[in-house]
C-alpha cells in the first residue's frame, strides 16, 4: 500500500487529476475528484483534460482550473507532450494522480517534474509514479466509479458520497433555450431524447428502426417531442432514426456542444440510450433513462443512477467489448425487441 498523499509533509497543496479521455469515463470519475478536493480542502485543484472533455469540468464546484491536452493540435507528437510537460512545470504543481490506465499520463507528468504522482500500476508505468497502487483483478471487475474511488481511497483521499456530479452552467442553459426554440419547441414541451449512436463502434448502437419504432410509440401515447441527439460523426444515424419514424423531430446531431447537449438533455423527462457517454450525461443529471447494452459490460458502465433500466440480451458472446461485431450480425443487439425498450420507457412515464 503506498503512503496516504495526505502524510506528506509539507502539505500538497497544488494538485493536477489527469481526467480520463471519454466523456464517459470523466463523468464517472466526479465522485473521485470530489473526493480528492474535499480531503485537500485547501489545495488548488486542476484537471488536465482533452478538449471534448474539459466541459465535463467547467462548472464543477471541486474544481479550481480546466487545463487542456490537445493530443491533436499544439500537443501532438514528443514535441508536443515535451511542451505540455514545461507548461505543467511552470504551473508548479506538487501532486498529480492519475485516472487513466495509459504510460501516456505517466510520462507527461515526470516530463512536468511533479514530484508526487500517484495511480494505478497499470501499462508497465509503475517506475514512473511515487505513489503506485496494485490494480488487482477484483478491482477490474468494479463499477467504473467504484474503480476510480479505489484508486483515491488508497492514496488517502476516501469519499464519503459516490453520486455523479455534473453542472449545467447558465450560458448552456441559455444556449440549449435559444436552440429549442429555433426548432420550434415550446418552453414547457414534454422532452424524449433519443441517442442511437455509440462512439465506441457500430457494435454497440441498437438498431435505428427500432429506436423510430420506440419514438413513435412513446410520441403518440404521452404526446412527447422527440430530441436526436448525438456527435457530428454520428449525424447519419441520426438521420436514419428520423427518416423512419413516421411522428416529427428533431435532429440535434453535430448541432450542439456538449455543455449546451447537457443543459437539452437536463430538460428530457425520458432518454433512452445505446451505452455512450451521453447515457452517462442523463445519469448525472438524474435524468430517467433506458440504456441498451449489448457487446459492453454493464456491471462495469452501467448507469450510475436509480433511475435506470439495463435492457439486454443475456447471449453467449456478450459482454466481448469488441468494437465490430466478429458473428457479423450483432446477435446482443438483434434480440432485444422494442417491446422490451417499451416497457422500461412506460415504467418512468407512467
Amino acid at each position: 500500500m503506498p503512503q496516504s498523499l495526505a502524510d506528506i509533509t509539507p502539505p500538497l497543496k497544488r494538485l493536477i487529476i489527469r481526467s480520463p479521455n471519454w466523456i464517459g469515463d470523466a463523468i464517472m470519475a466526479t465522485p473521485a475528484v470530489r473526493a480528492l478536493a474535499r480531503r485537500f480542502a485547501a489545495a488548488h485543484i486542476a484537471i488536465l483534460a482533452k478538449p471534448w472533455v474539459a466541459q465535463v469540468f467547467i462548472d464543477n464546484p471541486h474544481v479550481d482550473e480546466v487545463v487542456v491536452y490537445d493530443s491533436e493540435g499544439g500537443h501532438k507528437g514528443i514535441a508536443g507532450r515535451l511542451r505540455l510537460g514545461r507548461q505543467l512545470r511552470r504551473n508548479a504543481y506538487d501532486g498529480a494522480i492519475l485516472l487513466p490506465n495509459a504510460i501516456d499520463a505517466a510520462l507527461i507528468f515526470q516530463a512536468a517534474k511533479i514530484p508526487v504522482r500517484g495511480g494505478y500500476d497499470t501499462a508497465f508505468r509503475r517506475p514512473l509514479l511515487t505513489h503506485a497502487v496494485h490494480c488487482t483483478r477484483e478491482i477490474k471487475r468494479r463499477h467504473q466509479v467504484r474503480y476510480y474511488l479505489t484508486l483515491l481511497a488508497a492514496l488517502g483521499a476516501p469519499a464519503e458520497e459516490e453520486h455523479l456530479e455534473l453542472i449545467t452552467g447558465a450560458e448552456a442553459r441559455q444556449q440549449a433555450n435559444a436552440t429549442l426554440a429555433a426548432s420550434g419547441i415550446d418552453a414547457d414541451a414534454p422532452l424524449l431524447g433519443i441517442n442511437p449512436g455509440a462512439a465506441y463502434g457500430t457494435a454497440k448502437r441498437w438498431h435505428p428502426e427500432r429506436f423510430a419504432q420506440v419514438a413513435d410509440r412513446l410520441q403518440h401515447e404521452y404526446g412527447l417531442q422527440v430530441l436526436i441527439f448525438g456527435s457530428a460523426g454520428e449525424r447519419p444515424v441520426a438521420e436514419a432514426v428520423v427518416r423512419l419514424m413516421h411522428t416529427p423531430a428533431i435532429n440535434l446531431a453535430g448541432r450542439t456542444r456538449l455543455d449546451e447537449a447537457m443543459a437539452i438533455i437536463e430538460r428530457c423527462r425520458l432518454f433512452i440510450t445505446n451505452d455512450s457517454g451521453l447515457m452517462h450525461v442523463a445519469a448525472a443529471l438524474k435524468v430517467p433513462l433506458v440504456a441498451i447494452f449489448g457487446p459492453t459490460n454493464a456491471a462495469v458502465t452501467r448507469p450510475w443512477s436509480l433511475a435506470a433500466s439495463v435492457v439486454r440480451d443475456p447471449v453467449d458472446c456478450a459482454p466481448c467489448m469488441q468494437r465490430e461485431c466478429p458473428l457479423g450480425h450483432h446477435a446482443c443487439m438483434a434480440y432485444i425487441d422494442t417491446k422490451h425498450v417499451l416497457r422500461a420507457a412506460r415504467g418512468y412515464l407512467a
